[in-house]
């Protein structure tokens, strides 16, 4: 415990998705005050042509309310 899954679109190199699992890891940290051992972070590249299908309509749309942090599209 936790488990952060980041969806993003494809593209971004090894080190650029290795920083952001390790700020995620420690805002992680910092916001549950938990250790560094119980958290991973895993990273899904989604082609953009994908997006709305694989994660805007089902992760989003379909879940508005568990959505702390809105997009603005």
């Amino acid at each position: 415990m936790p488990h952060v899954i980041v969806k993003l679109y494809s593209g971004r190199t090894e080190e650029q998705k290795a920083k952001l699992a390790e700020e995620v890891c420690n805002a992680v940290i910092s916001a549950l005050a938990c250790d560094e051992k119980s958290v991973s972070v895993a990273i899904q590249d989604i082609r953009p042509a994908d997006w709305q299908d694989k994660v805007y309509k089902p992760d989003i749309l379909a879940n508005s309310a568990r959505i702390y942090k809105k997009p603005a599209y």
